[in-house]
């Protein structure tokens, strides 16, 4: 549905030029929900920006529907309101002045060709109860809350029945509850329509949990690209594994690749481990060692054997769900989470596992 080639885009400031996209290549499939998602200044809202017609790119070529939209090479370029598109913006633009249902409204009456008062009406009337704002048609648009503005703005992008939808951050301005009931209900709403979606984030949380597919960007470039728990479980680099959850790492060398599996013994400051090794790894690699807290392991009596090794509990913070605890082994630290039943308490001698599966060697 989106196909996006080559596509390259420059700032030019008073302070010189900055590249902002380099190259991305990617495709959406119809219905599909695709996330960028990556930190402040990486080149993500900027190509949303390019496929919602907002910014002009200096190259390449996007597609939406099989329509070109842009080519610079042919010389293509459809202007915003002609490419069918519903876009939820971070400050969600609504306009003050008008009710809900005026603000609803707006797309359509500026519709070509024009559309009719009484089909208007069904189509607010309809976008409104598929968000759950009926009802509330002729309340002032800045009477609403945070989450019901937040619903307008998409009730509004959705009522022209857009062939994709754009959303470029639209839950950061919502408190942490707000957030995670809006998550669900923007997927339900996307999954309800079929309609295709690209989302803008940098909040990881919202990546792993809304989409189908998640692009991982960095200095404008895309690093990795899947589903979200193949690339939470298995981060191409030390940037994906840092950037999404939290994580463990410990440089090291491969001393030994044990034949015909995807293991090696890795020398790392803490002693040997045994670790899953990326295709191509051989010894005498320097490499990261990446573990997530929730996969290593506590055992106050008793571990011995492979991947096991004694600790002593420096931090434990209790945050509800689980305990965020910090061990020293030798000069490490590693961080843990633990279920607040474990009984952990600072300062107890207890033994970690790191199971090899879960210790991911990176190469530098």
């Amino acid at each position: 549905m989106i196909s996006i080639r080559d596509l390259a885009m420059t700032y030019r400031t008073a302070q010189g030029e900055t590249q902002a996209v380099r190259g991305v290549s990617l495709e959406i499939k119809p219905g599909q929900f695709y996330t960028l998602l990556g930190p402040s200044g990486c080149g993500k809202t900027s190509i949303l920006r390019c496929v919602a017609g907002l910014e002009h790119p200096d190259a390449g070529e996007i597609l939406i529907g099989g329509e070109v939209v842009f080519s610079s090479t042919r010389g293509t370029w459809i202007p915003p309101h002609n490419r069918n598109i519903g876009m939820v913006f971070q400050s969600y633009a609504i306009w003050p002045h008008m009710t809900v249902f005026e603000n609803v409204a707006f797309p359509l009456r500026h519709k070509r060709p024009r559309v009719a008062r009484a089909e208007i009406r069904e189509r607010v009337l309809k976008a409104l109860a598929l968000v759950h704002l009926d009802g509330l048609e002729q309340r002032p648009a800045p009477y609403l809350s945070g989450g019901q503005q937040q619903r307008l703005a998409l009730a509004r992008a959705l009522v022209s029945e857009p062939r994709v939808l754009l959303l470029d951050e639209p839950l950061s301005n919502l408190d942490a509850k707000l957030r995670e009931e809006m998550r669900f209900e923007i997927r339900q709403v996307v999954d309800r329509l079929g309609v295709t979606t690209l989302f803008v984030t940098h909040e990881q949380i919202e990546a792993l949990t809304m989409s189908d597919v998640m692009a991982v960007m960095k200095d404008g470039v895309i690093v990795q690209e899947g589903p979200p728990a193949e690339i939470y479980t298995h981060p191409g680099e030390a940037f994906v594994a840092d950037f999404i959850g939290r994580t463990n790492f410990l440089k090291g060398r491969v001393a030994q690749v044990v034949g015909g599996t995807a293991l090696a013994t890795v020398e790392t400051p803490i002693g040997n481990l045994f670790c899953t090794i990326e295709e191509g790894t051989h010894a005498g690699d320097e490499i990261t060692v990446a573990v997530r807290p929730e996969n290593v392991a506590v055992t106050a009596n008793g571990g011995a054997g492979a991947n096991h090794f004694a600790a002593t509990v420096e931090t434990v913070v209790y945050v509800g769900n689980l305990l965020d605890c910090v061990v020293a082994v030798g000069s490490e630290k590693l961080r843990l989470q633990l279920h607040p039943s474990s009984g952990l308490v600072r300062g107890n001698e207890v033994r970690v596992h790191l199971p090899a599966e879960h210790c991911l060697a990176m190469r530098r």
